[in-house]
Order: structure tokens, then sequence, then C-alpha cells
């Protein structure tokens, strides 16, 4: 074994330790099932963004957007640099509404804050059924933690992607929530410190031959690929055009709702100003953008070569400090990077179980199967539901973690991420702004961009003629679009917010009192 290995794995040993005992020291904090799962007012502002940053991030932006930097260059930074603004704006524009109803209507889950928003038990099961497409983004912070293994540790696929589940599971059955939110703000630190020297590293030109410095790296981007130095990088299908960083944007709005990260919303306590929370958690959230910078600076120093191997261009940022650092730092920071993947995975984990234990067992099915059981009682069984359907959601996102080895991180996490935004932006966007959505229409909003990303990223359209009448190319527009996943969400999205209008418009209000108790008395 060489001594990047026994150093990564001294430092593993040290991670996984301290994991653990944050796990254990959640799981104090844990006496009820709405603490396994919410962590309700317990965190402050500094310690909240810090986790909440993390969460955000998630391994594609340690190693999946890299490695679109490794790949493309500057245009990518419209991708990484683009994100954080849309993702806290969405959630700024919802916080105030979701936090406020939320904790009276003591709501564990987002699906289950949108049940009750809408006077709707369907609604609530539609939205956590579909949230299960969640696992796919899970399965891509699985799949990043076995890069880092297998780079880092030098053990074979399928005990990488072991050790990183499995560690996983221990911490986050501790300790719920809490568990979460500790390990995270602690990881976020770390993560925000890397980022930084990475940045650093970018504009020194650490590891360039010839002059170094910044214009050193771009004069050897130019020899590598010239496309790597423009505005945008035709043929990248993701980075042609305007068109396309907008859509980036545009895709972004509801990321910072889903329920990962949403959930987060009611950890706040009580009387913490949202704009200053959010704006802390904004700044931190371009500063963790910059993790592109390393992968553009791989590419620069170590040439051409990973996008001839297996793992490819997620492997820039390891490779890289394999590259330029001695042995023990190179290890010391591929730890940080595994922070940046578990924090976004542990959310992922106790959201998803959520969808089982809250939104279906609790709200659903409780009273059913237990009708003369007290709240305590049920309350232990949510519990006990919440911790062992934690180990099913790990086991299948392991499974599809498994079947999608080689594919870019960044952009698998879309395959989740895209249908839920899309479905949200309707119900949840236009639901905390206007008093007139209906029930009717939050749900044939929510079905109308679930439906519409999946046809159009499946390229299930006509495919038209880019030469024929306006519906011709309306077609063929939209069926180029399909491997652009920031395209399909931005157009989802857009057909939710416009059947969540037209169909509110059509259909019965809900009861002014429910209203008002969402949004206050409506005065005029």
């Amino acid at each position: 074994m060489d001594s990047l290995r026994i150093w990564a794995w001294a430092f593993l040993i040290l991670y996984v330790g301290a994991m653990i005992g944050f796990g254990y020291l959640g799981m104090r904090h844990v006496k009820s099932s709405d603490d396994f799962s919410t962590a309700r007012g317990e965190y402050g502002m500094w310690f909240l963004a810090f986790a909440m940053t993390a969460t955000t991030a998630s391994g594609a932006t340690f190693l999946g957007i890299p490695g679109l930097g490794y790949r493309f260059g500057l245009p990518a930074l419209g991708y990484a640099l683009v994100y954080p603004f849309a993702v806290y704006l969405g959630v700024w524009l919802c916080f105030r509404q979701v936090q406020k109803a939320g904790n009276s209507f003591n709501n564990r889950s987002i699906p289950e804050f949108m049940g009750d928003r809408y006077q709707s038990e369907g609604f609530r099961v539609i939205v956590s059924v579909f949230s299960v497409v969640l696992l796919f983004y899970l399965a891509a912070q699985l799949l990043a933690g076995l890069v880092m293994f297998e780079q880092m540790l030098g053990l074979n696929a399928f005990w990488a992607l072991a050790v990183t589940t499995l560690v996983l599971l221990v911490y986050v059955v501790l300790g719920g929530a809490h568990a979460d939110i500790i390990t995270d703000g602690a990881q976020g630190a770390t993560m925000l410190a890397l980022a930084v020297m990475i940045v650093v590293l970018f504009v020194l030109g650490v590891g360039v031959d010839g002059d170094g410095g910044l214009q050193g790296v771009l004069n050897r981007l130019w020899e590598l690929d010239p496309k790597t130095v423009q505005v945008h990088y035709e043929g990248s299908g993701i980075l042609d055009s305007y068109w396309d960083f907008s859509a980036i944007f545009l895709a972004h709005l509801s990321l910072g709702m889903l329920p990962h990260i949403g959930n987060k919303v009611w950890a706040l306590k009580e009387g913490v100003g949202r704009t200053r929370f959010l704006g802390l958690c904004l700044l931190m959230g371009v500063v963790l953008a910059s993790m592109i910078f390393g992968g553009i600076l791989a590419r620069a120093v170590l040439g051409d070569t990973l996008l001839e191997q297996a793992g490819g261009p997620n492997q820039a940022i390891p490779a890289l400090f394999i590259e330029l650092f001695p042995v023990w730092l190179a290890a010391l920071l591929g730890v940080a990077i595994l922070s940046a993947i578990m924090s976004t995975a542990d959310g992922l984990v106790i959201s998803t179980s959520q969808v089982f234990a809250n939104d279906i067992y609790r709200r659903t099915l409780a009273r059913k199967l237990h009708p003369r059981a007290s709240e305590a009682e049920i309350d232990h069984n949510v519990l006990r539901i919440s911790r062992v359907s934690i180990v099913f959601v790990l086991a299948g996102a392991a499974v599809l973690a498994w079947y999608s080895i080689g594919q870019n991180i960044a952009l698998m996490v879309w395959v989740g991420l895209g249908g839920m935004m899309a479905a949200l932006a309707g119900p949840l966007i236009i639901g905390v702004f206007w008093r007139g959505v209906t029930r009717q229409g939050a749900i044939w909003g929510f079905v109308a961009g679930a439906v519409s990303f999946t046809v159009l990223r499946n390229a299930w359209l006509p495919g038209g003629a880019v030469d024929g009448g306006l519906v011709d190319q309306a077609w063929f527009w939209l069926a180029s679009q399909a491997n652009n996943p920031f395209a399909c969400t931005t157009v989802g999205e857009g057909l939710s917010i416009a059947v969540t209008v037209l169909v509110s418009l059509l259909t019965k209000p809900l009861p002014k009192a429910h209203v008002d108790m969402i949004f206050g008395a409506d005065t005029a």
C-alpha cells in the first residue's frame, strides 16, 4: 500500500469517527419523530447557513461541476456561478410562507406542507410518491463517494460504494435531522475553506508549465481546446447559447425548496431575519461554486488525460490534488470532498424516509391501522419507520448508483431533480404569492410540470423539422432540448405555472378562512 492510501485511510477513519460522534450527539436531541425529521427551531443563523449551503452544494459541486469545468473550460462558469443566485432567490421567495404556515400546520416535510396548503390528502400523497424520484439525486451522491474512495483509497467499485453507503447509514439512523444539520454545519465550514484555496490556486496558476499565473492557465487551455476559453462551448448541448445560461438560472429557482433543503427552513430559530440568513447562504454558495476553477485548473495541469479514463472528468479535483500536493495533504483534502458528498446525501436520505414514515404512515395509514393508538404510540412508530426506511432508501440508491457508474455526476442529479422542480414550480412558487391558487390548479400544475419534463428529457416528442412550418420548427426545437436537463426543467416549470394559473381561474377557490391563515387576513 503506497503512502497516499495509508494517509487516506487514516483520515477516513478519523472522519468516520467524527461523523458517528456527531450522529450520537444528534441522537441525544431526538425525543420525538418531529425532532428526528425537522429539528424544528433548534439552530441559529450561522450554523444553519453552513449546513444549508453544504446540503445545497452536494457532491456535484465538488466533483461533477469541476468535471464540467475540466471538459468545457470557462463556458462552464455560466453554470457554476449562476445557479447559487437562482437557488437562494427561490428560497427567499418561498421562505416566509413555508416557514410560517409549515410551523402552524406542524409540517415535517414539503409534501406534507403542500397537502395542508391545498387541503388535499390526495395531493400530499401524489407529491410524496413522486418525490421518490430524488433517489436518482441520492444515487449521484453515492456515485461521487464511489469515485473518491476508488481514487484515494484504492478500493474497487463495489467496496467503494459499500463504504460510502455504510458510513451514511450509521450516523443518519442515529441522529436524524439533528445529525444531518450538525454534520453538515461542520462539513460546510471545511468545504468553504477548500473552495477558497482552489480559487487561490487557479489565480496563481499553480502547477501550470511556462509563465504560470492566470494567463498561463488560459494559454494552456487555448492550446488544448480553443473553445474552452470562449463564452459558449458549441456542441456541448448545455452551454451552447445564452438560452442555455438562462435555462440554468430558471431551472434552479425551485431547487432550494426541494424536500431535503426546504425541510431546513423549519430548523431556523424564531426571530432570525430570513433575508440576513439567506444573504449569508448566498455568499457561501457562490464561494462553494468556485470549486469549478479547480476543474479548469486541472485541465491546464493534467491536459486531456482524464477525458480518456474510465472515471472521466469527475476525477478532476482528486487527480489535481494528487498531482500538486504532498500525499498527506492530498488525502486530507480528499476528506473535505467527501464532506460535500455526505452533506447532501444525508439530507436526501432523511427527506426520502419521511415519505414513508410521515407522509404515508402518519398522515394516511396510522389511524386506519391503529385506530385506538395514542399519539405517543403513533409517534414511536413513526420514529421506528423513519429509521428502518432509511436502510431501504440507501439500498435502492446504491443499486441505482452501481448501474450509473461513468455518468457525469452534475448531469445525473438532474434525472431526479428536474422532474420534481418542474412539478413544484406552479403549486409552490406561485402558491406562496397568489391567494387564488386552487386545489385543482395545484394538482394539475404539478402533474403538467412532471409529465412535460419526463416527455422532453426522454425525447418522446415528434422530431419536427428545422425548415418546416412554425409548428414543425417548434417541435424540432423542443425535441432538440432533450439532452439539456436545464432546458427541460425550465420548459416544465413554465408549463406547470401556466396550468396552475389557468386551472385556478376556472375552478373553485379554497375557503377564505384557510387562505387567511396562510397569508394573513385579506384587507382588500
